[in-house]
């Protein structure tokens, strides 16, 4: 057998495996489980055709380099969806080109597969949030600011930097990352982007 002939169907169990058992499960986006779905076929079908043709793989990785960029610029994503993005756009380009032996393309998908269940794991980093905070007063002293933000989240800040400080409206716009001090589950988390007012 082939290894474009083993490879094709180790490639759509992963993709299904992150895709639907993965990612939407977690996240509940309809709109980008059909994209990585999309995509990973979509590159796994052209990377198998230049493989076998004069054209190169060089010439489709560049392809597929500028395709990547226009869709990531064309919606906002969080970094998490990012980084499933790019797991179904690496597991197309491997199995498309299924180099070395047979066996070889699918234990890589399988292995990123697994990556990406064990490191974005709700349990593993359960406590860590990042937030866009909107304050309803303007602090043009930073030092200010963190015990207003650790009153308000009910939480420890670890890190945070003002994004806007607007005089007129009396607001401050701040990106601040906390560890909560009770474990939230995933459901009960707010979202990655949010505003509070102080």
């Amino acid at each position: 057998m082939s290894g474009l002939a083993i490879a094709i169907p180790a490639d759509l169990l992963a993709v299904a495996l992150l895709a639907y058992g993965i990612y939407f499960r977690r996240y509940h986006r309809r709109d980008l489980l059909l994209a990585y779905v999309a995509l990973n076929i979509g590159v796994l079908a052209v990377t198998a055709m230049l493989a076998d043709s004069g054209a190169g793989a060089g010439l489709g990785l560049g392809l597929f380099g500028i395709l990547s960029i226009i869709r990531l610029r064309s919606d906002s994503i969080t970094q998490e969806e990012v980084a499933y993005y790019f797991v179904a756009l690496a597991m197309g380009l491997v199995n498309g080109l299924h180099p070395g032996p047979v066996w070889l393309a699918p234990v890589l998908s399988l292995l990123l597969v697994a990556v990406m269940y064990t490191v974005d794991h709700p349990r593993l980093i359960s406590r860590s949030h990042r937030q866009k905070v909107v304050l309803d007063r303007a602090y043009p002293q930073v030092s200010e600011i963190r015990p207003v933000l650790e009153q308000l989240l009910g939480a420890e800040v670890k890190y945070f930097v003002v994004l806007d400080l607007d005089l007129v409206t009396d607001t401050t716009v701040v990106d601040v990352r906390y560890r909560s001090r009770t474990k939230v589950s995933r459901a009960a988390r707010p979202a990655p982007v949010h505003q509070f007012a102080a």
